[in-house]
């Protein structure tokens, strides 16, 4: 039996996966409905200069959060099948629900089956097709327990050549002066992994950042913070990266399940916090866009949305594995959620300074020595975007109009990476992981200085084209090539701080 089996085209299964028998489990599985906007609900993206409409969290959960009348016949399928529910959030369109794998097999029409990857990972509950979606329900999340998302750093094969403190780069790329991020909240999502505080002390003292950041860490769907695996180096990048480029800022890392419910419920709860209230989203995880089931990826996708219709700006990494997104094969494919329009997708670059100033700047492009390249392309999902039209970009490997990634780049190759502290362990590393989490310090000190946030950042940053970011203009991603403006490695380019700030104060509202 294969999970490819007599299934949906949107039902799409990662290579290298096999089948290992029934589920045979008893134990209740939890899992979250995502339900449709009400009738006519469309949010408005808050793009900068333009304020959130629905700045307060209970109006926007009025007028774009769930029908109550689809609520009130939901409630009538749950009773009608023997669920149980175990909550609902109705301005994040969510229904929480547990029952018995054969109750839920019954329900959503599914067959429960264990599966593996070949490379030995844990075995998980996986589906054998599609569930059937209820009326007013966009995505069943949690019935398919696959690993959704890859981390994207690198460790250095070979000894690196330089490596870079954060505020070193901060310092090269023109992070505004007189900006810390004071009074701003950045969320992190994190797929696994954990941090120690006595950790982050040390780190943070050892670059003389006397009063450290605020640094809490936020259960979700199961998730915690649970330091002493693989997946430390992703969460202690992300955290010292923030921290100490934007001192001044809170930051709030969001434990979620690897799956495509805590991804997407990580994302939703950050995005309508209305206790943290974050003003920026940084996501360093990701899979190939077509490795994703159609309901999971549209309900992250709405998720994004309200993001960005809330004012927050999500910077997603845009993948370690070139223009292939580490997919079989040659024909490109780009990264999800980096691929979203309502993520600013963040490619990599590789720099070399002398002195204290940028000496060259390239596109990251190290697949020949195993140590990984800038992901980039374009969207076979997504249309291209209207603050996209000007900027060239190529046809999709469909042949048709896509969204164009990435937006932006920052230092990224390993082999010039970034000084970090992992599990008490000074390391090197590097990847889209690092840029994501560099432009949300970027967007946070912004936003301190604007007085309110940057939110949905495209189409000021398109209008405001390449003056404004170092534009690279050399190297290629595999299939892409780098050039004058932007371009499907590094987009509009690297940071120039000082000039982004002013860029964005010039822009009438």
């Amino acid at each position: 039996m294969s999970l490819n089996s007599a299934r949906p085209s949107h039902w799409t299964t990662p290579a290298g996966l096999k089948y290992l028998g029934p589920h045979t489990g008893t134990d209740p599985i939890d899992i979250t409905l995502v339900l449709r906007r009400r009738a006519g609900a469309a949010p408005r993206a808050a793009s900068w200069p333009r304020a959130p409409r629905l700045a307060p969290r209970t109006q926007f959960a009025h007028d774009c959060g769930a029908d109550p009348a689809d609520l009130a016949s939901l409630r009538g399928f749950v009773r009608a099948h023997g669920l149980t529910e175990l909550g609902t959030d109705p301005g994040r369109r969510v229904l929480h629900l547990s029952a018995s794998p054969t109750t839920l097999q019954r329900a959503f029409r599914v067959t429960l089956g264990r599966y593996q990857y070949d490379d030995g990972r844990d075995a998980f509950v996986g589906c054998g097709h599609a569930p059937q979606l209820p009326p007013g329900v966009i995505a069943v999340l949690g019935l398919d327990r696959r690993p959704v998302a890859r981390s994207y750093v690198r460790r250095p094969q070979a000894t690196p050549s330089v490596s870079y403190t954060p505020p070193q780069l901060g310092e090269l790329y023109g992070f505004p002066a007189g900006t810390d991020g004071s009074g701003e909240t950045v969320a992190i999502i994190e797929l696994g992994g954990g941090f120690r505080a006595a950790d982050l002390t040390q780190y943070f003292s050892g670059l003389g950042i006397a009063n450290a950041p605020t640094v809490t860490a936020v259960a979700v769907a199961g998730g915690t913070n649970t330091p002493g695996g693989d997946a430390d180096g992703e969460v202690m990048l992300d955290i010292e990266v923030v921290g100490s480029l934007a001192p001044g800022a809170a930051i709030a890392v969001y434990f979620a399940p690897n799956t495509d419910q805590g991804f997407y419920e990580a994302i939703s709860q950050a995005a309508h916090d209305a206790t943290r209230k974050p003003a920026v989203i940084s996501i360093s995880w990701g899979g190939p866009e077509d490795s994703w089931t159609g309901p999971s990826r549209d309900a992250m996708q709405t998720a994004l949305e309200d993001a960005a219709a809330l004012g927050i700006t999500v910077t997603v990494a845009a993948g370690d594995s070139g223009s292939g997104d580490g997919e079989a094969g040659t024909t490109p494919h780009v990264d999800f959620p980096a691929s979203s329009p309502y993520a600013l997708a963040c490619g990599g670059t590789r720099l070399n300074a002398k002195g204290g100033s940028i000496q060259s700047e390239v596109v990251w492009n190290e697949n020949a020595s195993g140590d990984g390249a800038t992901g980039g392309g374009v969207s076979t999902v997504f249309a291209l975007p209207a603050w996209q039209s000007g900027s060239a970009v190529p046809a999709s490997p469909a042949g048709s109009p896509g969204r164009g990634v990435p937006d932006v780049s920052g230092n990224a190759d390993p082999l010039t990476g970034y000084a970090v502290l992992v599990d008490g362990t000074a390391q090197v590393i590097g990847g889209t992981s690092a840029v994501a989490p560099l432009w949300a310090a970027l967007i946070a000190r912004c936003n301190q200085k604007l007085g309110r946030p940057v939110g949905e950042p495209h189409a000021a940053f398109y209008q405001i084209g390449t003056k404004a970011f170092r534009d690279i203009t050399q190297g290629n991603n595999g299939a892409y090539k780098a050039g004058p403006g932007w371009d499907a490695c590094t987009g509009l380019g690297s940071p120039n701080g000082a000039a982004l700030l002013a860029a964005l104060l010039a822009l009438p509202p």
